[in-house]
């Protein structure tokens, strides 16, 4: 459930729907079909615009021809997301009581009164078509979430590697790479796991989940004795990216741990390891969920740069400009701040690119949990640092070369990807001749999942399991 509209959303949300009806009057079709066009996400943004201020680059006329909007803008970029997900329904883990938490909550993403229904839009074949066919995107990691039991996992590591090498198989390229799990708190004989799934599975960087208790508490990154070994044994076998959820508990995740208060003395003391802090640490909207455990309140009297707990690791990497290894990743935080506060999204990479500089921070959507990224392309594409917001806090431009390094450079470099070799290995594979033929007749959803209004009183309950 998303937070209440505020004031500027429901003025928003008026605006858009003025322009819509106008606009597709003009052209012949229903609202709806006009929301279906390129016109009608340059509605949108003209409506952000509006209410927020110069947020992004887009012009009336571009809202009145659906044809401009799609040919004004340059789709040259290498974008590699980060973070992406899938869930595989062969080991039926939704049927038992400990899956059926997990159902509910990607039932809420694809609501149907079938639980297998709306997983099924979740699955493998949804995710390369709303990824590699609906989307820009070019590159991708495979991520999952954590369970104590793999057999009761929406996507264990077993089959995060398979998709990794289904994608590249069906390319012919080398186009998804692939996380582990790791859960160093279910004590030091997980080192072993940790070893099978580097030696065995191969996989390309670590994801893990400190709020995720599975049975035991919580765990910090920092913590000498429970996450110390499992830091000293990755860099020996050779694997140094370490993805962490940071912020957004939701209400499974110990909120205490979902903080990033751990990550400056595990970067410092572990200098040669990359801590990519998954969600930017974004605690998201206090209206979002409270997770398990001791409650972190909201800050008193925030000022207009507070982006919450996002802010305290900015503070911490400000204080210490000698840590180089922390990196920001924006998936979820960005898709929420640049469709409801532009601003605020804009006072969030202003300040990590004063703080860290444009080369620390990735790109990530989260898809394909909320549907095809390429929304959230389009409004990073367009999105422009206003002219208060520099003169005032002295923020940079989102110029071309910032967004690229963002949309992908660096996720390339960080990951050892030869961007030069890809382009010309992704210009002529089997995904890209596939994506081709698609286009000529594509069936995007144009769709964005998982931010609903519900009249409760009014709306059946809908079974899971059975």
């Amino acid at each position: 459930m998303p937070p209440p509209q505020s004031e500027e959303l429901k003025r928003v949300e008026s605006r858009v729907l003025e322009i819509g009806d106008r606009n597709a009057a003009r052209l012949g079709l229903d609202r709806r079909g006009f929301f279906q066009t390129g016109a009608g996400m340059a509605a949108a943004l003209l409506a952000l615009n509006e209410v927020f201020g110069e947020c992004y680059d887009v012009e009336a006329a571009e809202a009145a021809d659906p044809k401009a909007f799609s040919e004004r803008w340059p789709k040259d970029q290498f974008i590699f997301d980060v973070q992406t997900h899938h869930v595989d329904l062969s080991q039926k883990w939704y049927l038992g009581p400990d899956g059926k938490p997990t159902a509910r909550f990607f039932q809420m993403l694809r609501p149907s009164l079938n639980v297998e229904s709306s997983l099924e839009q979740l699955n493998r074949m949804h995710y390369v078509k709303e990824l590699f066919g609906d989307s820009d995107t070019v590159m991708a990691i495979i991520s999952g979430v954590p369970t104590r039991e793999w057999d009761k996992n929406p996507l264990p590591p077993d089959q995060m590697v398979a998709t990794r090498k289904y994608v590249n198989d069906l390319a012919g390229s080398r186009r998804v790479l692939s996380h582990g799990l790791l859960r160093p708190n279910l004590g030091l004989k997980e080192l072993d796991e940790l070893e099978r799934q580097v030696k065995e599975l191969k996989v390309d960087a670590w994801k893990m989940y400190t709020g995720a208790e599975l049975g035991e508490k919580a765990w910090f990154l920092d913590d000498e004795k429970i996450a110390y070994p499992f830091w000293e044994r990755t860099l020996k076998l050779g694997v140094k990216n370490v993805c962490v959820h940071k912020g957004l508990p939701l209400s499974a995740f110990n909120e205490k741990a979902c903080t990033p208060f751990d990550v400056e003395k595990a970067a410092k003391d572990w200098p040669d390891l990359n801590f990519i802090i998954y969600h930017s640490a974004f605690r998201g909207s206090f209206w979002f969920g409270s997770g398990t455990g001791e409650k972190v309140p909201a800050p008193k009297n925030p000022d207009a740069q507070e982006i919450p707990w996002t802010s305290d690791l900015l503070r911490m990497l400000k204080k210490n400009p000698g840590i180089k290894n922390v990196y920001f990743e924006l998936g979820s935080t960005f898709n929420m701040l640049s469709g409801s506060s532009p601003e605020k999204c804009l006072h969030m990479l202003g300040q990590m690119l004063q703080v860290v500089g444009p080369d620390r921070i990735l790109w990530g959507t989260d898809s394909i949990w909320n549907g095809s990224p390429q929304s959230q392309i389009e409004r990073f594409r367009r999105l422009k640092m206003t002219d208060v917001l520099k003169e005032k806090y002295g923020y940079p431009d989102l110029t071309p070369e910032v967004k690229a390094k963002i949309f992908g450079l660096n996720a390339a470099r960080l990951f050892q990807v030869d961007v030069n070799a890809a382009r010309k290995a992704i210009v002529s594979d089997q995904l890209t001749k596939a994506k081709e033929e698609y286009q000529r007749n594509p069936e995007p959803s144009q769709t964005q999942y998982g931010w609903i209004w519900v009249d409760e009183s009014k709306t059946p309950s809908i079974p899971v399991g059975e």
